[in-house]
């Protein structure tokens, strides 16, 4: 029997909801079908959330933080329950590794891995328990004898994450705002609901306190009522641009934080001294990942016109030998997309190159083999016009579309000449070029000869890829309020030369 064959739900409470500290019975018997995306088939059900059930976990989430000890705990006392958070998950890598190449199309070789990078979230941010400057003091200069600058917690907040990563985003989420001391409501997506519950698990085992971290499911419009209920300090999104602009101007009018990770178009400039073929291979490889379904995806290939031809061959030649099928296949490169839809919006896009004149140099089509499951052919434009909506507008999927430039300063207007700007990459052999031509590109990120992308770091976008950083210390930073305290005296703690 294989791997795909042994099918397995390995969760618990798929009908409930995790709200308060417990599994709670929905508002409603409404259930949400998760369909393998490799065999179209029912793959297991959860409940989907009402407003009385996002309502139920909003005030969950707004009791513990007002009135529970999670706010007034210790960094270090909070530190223990994430670094219990963390361990649990790393326990639980072959059940993700069952759950979400079901979900979206990840490969099951693969998936296991993210629950240690998971993991590992939490333990950094453990870790700065200990070494953060959540307090310090400040010289006054308008009055008073001594200052001091507090970072406190933002308060209740609301996370949502997307279907393609959700064990990564909804980590680099949580675990910053557990360790700041809020309080958190996770609505996961209808398509990937099962990393929420893996989380909510997580929680209970680790005696996480009650109400501290809540998970719901939901689809749009219900989820769109905890971004606007005012119990909710703060928003951390992660999705398309189109649902990001109307987060972002839902809390605008009530004056919410949010952070917002969203869409990209993300540009491959190809210098004039890069081999081709390393160029070709590292870019293909690295569109395999999810299908394509990644916001950052390199998959404007910008390159000097009198190596275009050269170019466009070799990645036709690299991509099309992707071997494309069942994610629990070891000899799989590639599985399928999430849905029926997000195979339809794919395949309108090839279409729609092709009507606009842009030269189909492989794929474009579904794999012949496979009549079952969303699967879709690596794809590679040539002679595309970087107006054209093929390069410009996000594909979310195994397309690439190379654009020709006159040189290196056309490359690289070219690249920054998109409404997105949340990643890119420059691809030469010499190290000062590259971070010369890497300050002028207008992204979050910038990487070297590969794909890049580090949330050790800080990971977001320009323009319209978003809003705020995430992962890393920039991404504390999202879940605090700088508070500034002025006393007339020196308090407990500090010394004469602490200022």
């Amino acid at each position: 029997m294989s791997l795909a064959d042994d099918v397995k739900v390995p969760l618990r409470n798929t009908d409930r909801f995790f709200i308060g500290g417990e599994w709670v019975q929905p508002s409603s018997d409404a259930m949400i079908d998760v369909i393998d995306s490799g065999t179209e088939e029912l793959y297991f059900r959860v409940a989907e959330a009402q407003a009385a059930d996002i309502a139920r976990a909003v005030e969950a989430a707004r009791h513990a933080f007002d009135e529970g000890p999670w706010p007034r705990m210790t960094h270090p006392e909070r530190a223990v329950y994430l670094r219990a958070i963390g361990e649990h998950l790393r326990g639980r890598a072959g059940d993700l590794g069952q759950i979400w190449p079901r979900e979206s199309g990840i490969l099951h070789v693969i998936a296991p891995y993210f629950a240690s990078d998971a993991a590992s979230t939490f333990d950094y941010y453990a870790g700065l328990a200990d070494t953060f400057t959540w307090e310090e003091p400040a010289r006054p200069t308008a009055g008073g004898e001594f200052g001091l600058l507090v970072r406190e917690p933002v308060g209740v907040v609301g996370a949502i994450i997307p279907w393609n990563v959700p064990i990564g985003l909804l980590a680099v989420k949580i675990a910053p705002a557990l360790i700041a001391g809020c309080t958190v409501v996770l609505k996961s997506s209808p398509e990937a609901p099962g990393e929420g519950y893996l989380i909510a698990e997580a929680a209970l085992a680790a005696g996480l306190p009650a109400g501290v971290l809540n998970v719901v499911t939901a689809d749009r419009e219900v989820s769109e009522l905890l971004v606007r209920d005012a119990r909710v300090d703060k928003i951390a999104f992660t999705g398309s641009t189109a649902a990001g602009r109307r987060i972002g101007a839902i809390c605008g009018e009530r004056i919410a934080r949010c952070t917002l990770e969203l869409g990209g178009k993300s540009a491959a400039v190809i210098l004039d001294d890069m081999d081709i073929e390393t160029a070709a291979a590292n870019i293909s490889s690295a569109e395999c990942f999810l299908s394509g379904q990644v916001c950052s995806s390199l998959t404007r290939i910008v390159v000097p016109r009198h190596r275009h031809d050269e170019l466009v061959d070799a990645l036709a030649s690299t991509f099309s030998q992707v071997r494309v099928g069942d994610p629990f296949d070891p000899q799989t490169q590639m599985g399928p997309l999430v849905a029926s839809r997000q195979r339809d919006r794919v395949e309108g896009y090839i279409a729609k190159g092709i009507a606009d004149g842009a030269k189909l140099a492989t794929g474009g089509g579904r794999p012949k083999d496979l009549d079952r499951g969303w699967y879709v052919e690596p794809t590679v434009f040539g002679d595309v016009d970087n107006s054209s909506v093929i390069a410009q507008e996000e594909i979310f999927g195994p397309v690439l579309s190379v654009v020709p430039a006159r040189d290196e300063q056309d490359a690289i207007r070219v690249a920054n000449d998109t409404i997105y700007g949340l990643n890119a990459s420059v691809f030469t052999n010499d190290v000062n070029r590259a971070r010369q031509v890497a300050r002028q590109l207008r992204s979050g990120t910038v990487g070297h000869n590969h794909f890049r992308t580090d949330f050790g770091i800080a990971f977001g976008g320009f323009k319209q890829s978003g809003i705020g950083r995430e992962g890393g210390l920039e991404g504390l930073h999202h879940y605090l309020e700088v508070k500034t305290v002025i006393l007339e005296g020196r308090p407990e703690g500090y010394e004469e030369s602490a200022e």
